[in-house]
């Protein structure tokens, strides 16, 4: 490909849109553009490096039997009453009507689709185990699409649906596709850690999450410092270790004290001269079924998704003033468990092992002081609900968690028969019994692990692609057409690198060299042959390695073995 013909058309400027690198790159170098919020155009570059990261997948789903298809974006709204999603999905599902008033969506997600398709056609536990896969344009109605790729509205994804006779059978599938997501991104020249994860709106029981390690990453990970213990999850996930009791373990007389103005953790520490560890904090919340009040210790924080998780809720949301006041009976930061009417009470384990302990007391400008758990009030639940953070206990091995930021770019779920229940997809056993498939679910955001890519692959310059999913593994620049020796030279290496299956591109543009260079660097081709008068001179050409910012001087006869030895090298790691 000749520079001077590819659809390239890169930016001097910092796009204002654009928050993070990823965004800012592949707007600069030309790989997208964007045509409306989440929307976005995948100029050839960029779709030469989906096509690549595409293909890697297919590779390492049919290496484990799966089998590829293709299911509608537009699906049924009956189907997604069956499995009960219709109404709980929530506004990211785009909806829409046919002329005759049918509802339908635009595909977020397969379950329900691939469940009507196997409940049809497959019956017998002879036809099982099966996985079945595709890649395809997802939506979802974001309300605030931003970063990019990393977030957007329309994307393109890969995903994979197990079937199988029983849950041994479901531990098989679910192993195949953890071996077979190490080895997509293994391949694709990323720093990766699965992590245990939440399953969300898929549903299911166990998850795992497979996390690019950067930055700009929006999970945090916490993973064990002991790399023999392989413990890791995203914060949503990570099992907390409850510490043992921070008070004098013989119960004092519960007392009601004046704290006024103190609403806050902080406010109430400095006033009663009392560490937060020894305090209640309580926080109320609204589900679709009830009022909630919520328990940590006062130096914790509570997580939601484990408190969602723990009340099998739908909707979960921080009560309101109005609903504070009226069931506490008094403003937010005084509300306490003790005689706390008409409010489920949920406990974090931790606050269950606190001794004479200090909380609000639902009255302004009140705190109770010697309240002990058991004694002065009974939770209705008692589970892990708080955010673990770094330096605490690993709950495997007890060694220290650290603290990481990742890009989730891929997950997979054991679904059981949640959906095969809903929609009744059942097979025949071999005793002519009708039995629920077991199903697994596998994704991979395709357009978000591109990007991905360039949030760990980047310099001040531009992006550093790996070798495996660049779009281009070499630019020939010569740095000036008007000189026809290094002209020829330039076309030479060009075509005996095309010839010799090297994927290259020839900046054949009558620019500066420096407008070259900075084009080729913030595009990222992995390797940048120059073609200069000095080094001609010489009968030598400069190969540089952007990945590695190194230059070497290589003889014209030996570029194509010199580049194919390099590209070795650099895949290798």
């Amino acid at each position: 490909m000749r520079v001077s013909n590819l659809l390239m058309p890169t930016l001097r400027e910092l796009p204002a849109e654009a928050e993070v690198v990823s965004h800012q790159l592949l707007l600069r170098a030309g790989f997208i553009r964007k045509a409306a919020a989440g929307v976005y155009t995948l100029l050839p570059l960029a779709w030469r490096v989906i096509r690549k990261i595409e293909q890697i997948i297919r590779e390492e789903m049919d290496r484990q039997g799966g089998q590829e298809l293709m299911m509608p974006i537009i699906q049924p709204a009956e189907l997604w009453h069956e499995s009960g999603r219709w109404d709980v999905y929530g506004p990211e599902l785009f909806r829409l009507k046919d002329r005759h008033g049918r509802d339908f969506c635009l595909g977020p997600t397969h379950e329900e689709i691939i469940t009507a398709l196997i409940r049809g056609e497959i019956n017998s536990y002879k036809q099982l185990p099966l996985l079945l896969y595709q890649i395809q344009n997802k939506y979802r109605d974001e309300r605030r699409p931003r970063f990019g790729l990393l977030r957007g509205r329309e994307f393109i994804m890969k995903d994979l649906y197990s079937f199988d006779r029983d849950e041994a059978g479901l531990d098989i599938s679910y192993n195949k596709m953890f071996e077979a997501y190490t080895n997509v991104f293994r391949r694709c020249g990323l720093r990766f850690r699965p992590v245990v994860a939440d399953s969300g709106a898929i549903g299911g029981s166990d998850t795992h999450e497979f996390a690019v390690l950067a930055e700009s990453g929006e999970a945090t990970i916490l993973y064990c410092e002991n790399d023999e213990c392989g413990y890791a999850a995203n914060e949503e996930r990570a099992e907390a270790v409850a510490s043992t009791s921070t008070g004098n373990m013989a119960p004092l007389e519960m007392k009601k004290i004046s704290t006024p103005d103190c609403r806050t953790i902080e406010e109430v520490a400095l006033f009663l001269k009392l560490p937060p560890e020894k305090m209640i904090k309580t926080m109320i919340y609204s589900t679709e079924k009830e009022t909630v009040a919520a328990m940590v210790r006062g130096d914790r924080e509570i997580n939601e998704v484990k408190l969602y998780n723990a009340l099998g809720c739908i909707r979960l949301d921080l009560a309101d003033e109005e609903t504070v006041l009226r069931v506490t009976g008094a403003p937010a930061g005084f509300a306490g468990p003790v005689n706390l009417k008409g409010v489920k009470l949920v406990a974090d384990r931790e606050v269950m092992t606190l001794a004479n302990a200090v909380c609000g007391a639902n009255e302004n400008d009140y705190h109770l002081v010697n309240v002990n758990p058991g004694r002065d009030f009974k939770p209705d639940i008692i589970a892990d609900i708080r955010l673990v953070k770094a330096g605490e206990p690993c709950p495997v091995c007890g060694a220290g968690l650290h603290e990481a930021k990742g890009i989730e770019v891929g997950q997979i779920f054991k679904l059981g028969d949640k959906y095969s229940k809903a929609l009744g997809a059942t097979f025949l056993d071999e005793n002519g019994k009708a039995r629920p498939f077991i199903m697994g679910c596998y994704g991979i955001g395709v357009t978000r692990t591109m990007a991905a890519a360039v949030e760990q692959n980047h310099d001040e310059r531009g992006i550093k692609w790996p070798v495996q999913i660049a779009p281009y593994h070499v630019i020939v620049v010569p740095v000036s057409t008007k000189d026809k020796d290094q002209v020829n030279a330039a076309e030479e290496i060009y075509q005996n690198l095309v010839t010799g299956g090297v994927e290259t591109v020839i900046d054949d543009r009558p620019e500066r060299a420096g407008v070259k260079f900075k084009d080729a660097d913030l595009v990222g081709y992995p390797i940048r042959i120059t073609v200069g008068a000095k080094g001609l001179a010489e009968g030598k050409v400069e190969l540089y390695s952007r990945l590695e910012e190194q230059t070497m001087m290589v003889p014209l006869g030996d570029v194509v073995n010199a580049v194919k030895s390099k590209l070795r090298e650099l895949a290798a790691g």
